[in-house]
């Protein structure tokens, strides 16, 4: 993920449900524990651990981050709104992390551009976007923000829902809430990855067991998902 937008105090949110006071510098991975509630109101509902892994976007540590890409069952890329840039880098961060797993998802000639056929064909790896620091828009640009149409952003081609928040209010991911709603379907996602076959529909036998926690990766398949949050600019989480 990219550095500097916003990314620990983001995972600290998800996780705690309340602003972080005082982010630090993320060395290395940090990581967060959320409970969540699976297919909450119906009858499949079940409470899982999902684990948030911040992966820091130094650059410094761009030959050693690759470790915690191993197992992926979700990924979250971050972005700055207040930095056009961070949102182009996401390509790279979530080249870096599928080419991690042997993924060919990249154009013939032009090392950053998607092709969204084979990227959906092959990878079907639950994608979030999140724009931080909606806060230190002005209220015009804030507007553009939230409605424009996401033709072309790294969302549309990956088939992801967005989120655009401010990291420091409580009240960005309250209960109810639009943003809320595609938060708990892209963790069901990163879920039903881990734990269901494609194939046939049922649960994995054997691992399963929903008292053990599940992790997400920007997310693991035994007996938690793994998920990773990824930023943009030059790092990833």
């Amino acid at each position: 993920m990219e550095y500097c937008v916003g990314k620990t105090s983001l995972t600290h949110l998800i996780a705690n449900n309340e602003p972080l006071t005082s982010p630090g510098w993320t060395v290395g991975c940090a990581v967060e524990v959320k409970l969540h509630e699976y297919k909450e109101g119906t009858p499949s509902q079940n409470t899982f651990f999902i684990e948030l892994w911040d992966v820091g976007g130094s650059i410094s540590h761009k030959n050693t981050r690759g470790v915690f890409y191993t197992p992926t069952h979700g990924i979250i890329l971050v972005h700055d709104l207040t930095n056009k840039k961070s949102h182009e880098n996401l390509q790279r961060w979530l080249i870096e992390i599928l080419n991690k797993d042997g993924k060919d998802v990249i154009k013939g000639g032009d090392a950053l551009d998607i092709d969204p056929e084979q990227f959906l064909g092959s990878t079907q790896i639950p994608i979030l976007v999140i724009g931080t620091k909606l806060d230190m828009l002005d209220e015009n640009h804030k507007n553009k923000i939230l409605n424009k149409t996401s033709s072309g952003s790294i969302a549309e081609q990956c088939g992801a829902d967005e989120i655009c928040l401010n990291s420091h209010e409580a009240r960005s991911l309250a209960a109810g809430t639009t943003d809320s709603v595609k938060l708990s379907r892209f963790f069901d996602k990163v879920i039903e990855r881990k734990y269901y076959s494609r194939d046939t529909g049922r649960k994995y036998a054997g691992s399963y067991n929903p008292s053990l926690p599940g992790q997400f990766s920007t997310f693991s398949a035994a007996p938690q998902p793994s998920l990773y949050t990824q930023t943009s600019s030059e790092a990833i989480a």
